[in-house]
């Protein structure tokens, strides 16, 4: 556990926890009135719920981890209360599941710094956290569930609550990685083989970490879960460079995943369809393409400043709650409201970087760059595919989109992050 230091206020971090309450408290009021009602016992509920839960994380801060960041839990509460405004307003029935999974999310995030002896701890164990993910990821194959009828068994669960493993393979990977580059970093750096222009590390090192990633990409892949294996094939070269710094890995990383992807398109007709769905929506406007063209066209709707919440038609387009929420806000909200989403993720991976910056420690920067990697790519692949910039897959955004693994499993990185952030820091000497 980081050094006990004596308990001092966080005061930026408190006066931004109120943000996040009053987005919940005048979101959910402007959705009952826009419905003829006044707020219930519910929304007050809800609300309540939400401030409680954020207080009690802020309070542990405070008085065992003073040293934490304090815009990282205030930013990923806004983003939180947002979803919880817009599943009420999409989904009302989904409404109270959602801030459950909030309520939920909170406890594990303080359950993380409650229970974790320290960041070095995780480091110990990081092939048992490794073949922890992929024995979840391939007890689908016998157990999966599809609750949604998507065709794709990604779920296990029972008694109606559901959980997608890939959620929780990408935070234990995260750690895997960030042990292993650690361990292995000097003899990564070195050049001692050459494929043509490009320079390879010593194949005995770089075998074991590629393997990993092969076994899990191939499980994802087997799954046609095709969104998180973009995930970890992006999270696997973000903290390739941040380990080696040498851009002629990712180079050659990206050369092969041009040549995986060639190969998915030829052999499994789901990423065909995707691929040319992406390429002319509006040529299947009525079939494969519906979803994006329904979503393009909420957010062509919206306009600068949207329709105003309850206003707009987001019901129009399939999975919004999900998939789409980003459409739904583009429609109602605009592109102000739309751009301060994109904002909040900014600023979460812009202070997850200066968290990996600033500590002194080699395995926790790589395991805070990697968490941050994580959110930062998560909402990058969803964004570029709403908005056309890239085929559409299927991963959600990160503590915005309706899902309890997503909510719980990112709550959880955000844990870790908070203890990342509470190490002690890298000493810089004055010039």
């Amino acid at each position: 556990m980081p050094s006990i230091r004596a308990a001092r206020p966080r005061w930026l971090e408190l006066v931004l926890l109120a943000f996040p309450i009053l987005l919940l408290a005048v979101g959910l009021t402007t959705i009952e009135l826009a419905r003829g009602d006044a707020p219930d016992s519910t929304d007050q509920a809800q609300v309540a719920a939400l401030a409680i839960a954020l207080f009690a994380v802020h309070c542990w801060l405070t008085l065992r981890y003073p040293s934490a960041d304090q815009v990282v839990l205030p930013a990923a509460s806004m983003l939180a209360a947002l979803s919880m405004v817009m599943v009420a307003r999409l989904e009302p029935d989904l409404a109270m599941r959602q801030a459950l999974w909030v309520g939920v999310g909170s406890a594990a995030l303080l359950g993380t710094l409650v229970i974790l002896p320290g960041v070095s701890w995780l480091r110990q164990y990081r092939y048992t956290w490794a073949a922890l993910g992929l024995a979840l990821v391939l007890s689908t194959f016998v157990f999966g569930i599809d609750p949604n009828d998507s065709g794709a068994r990604l779920w296990l669960g029972f008694g109606g609550v559901h959980f997608q493993p890939s959620e929780v393979l990408k935070i234990l990977l995260v750690v895997f990685f960030a042990a292993y580059l650690d361990d292995y970093r000097e003899l990564l750096t070195l050049s001692s083989v050459r494929v043509g222009p490009l320079s390879l590390p010593p194949l005995p090192y770089l075998t074991p970490l590629l393997l990993m990633l092969a076994l899990a990409l191939g499980l994802v892949v087997m799954q046609r879960d095709l969104g998180a294996a973009l995930l970890l094939f992006g999270l696997f070269l973000a903290m390739l460079f941040v380990a080696t710094g040498r851009i002629t890995y990712v180079a050659g990383s990206l050369a092969i995943f041009v040549l995986g992807a060639d190969l998915l398109y030829r052999l499994f007709s789901v990423v065909k369809i995707r691929v040319e769905t992406w390429q002319d929506p509006w040529a299947t406007a009525s079939t494969t393409g519906y979803q994006l063209v329904q979503g393009l066209t909420a957010l062509a709707a919206g306009g600068v400043f949207g329709a105003g919440l309850t206003y707009g038609y987001p019901e129009y387009v399939p999975a919004v709650h999900t998939d789409f929420m980003i459409a739904a806000i583009g429609e109602e909200l605009g592109l102000v409201g739309s751009l301060g989403v994109v904002g909040l993720y900014v600023v979460l991976v812009h202070r997850g970087l200066r968290i990996a910056i600033q500590t002194g420690d080699s395995f926790a920067t790589l395991l805070a760059a990697g968490l941050t990697s994580v959110v930062g790519i998560q909402a990058l692949v969803i964004l570029g595919g709403t908005l056309k910039l890239i085929p559409l897959t299927g991963v959600t955004l990160p503590l915005l989109s309706y899902g309890g693994s997503s909510v719980l499993a990112n709550y959880v990185l955000l844990g870790l992050l908070l203890a990342v952030s509470a190490e002690p820091k890298r000493q810089v000497n004055a010039a």
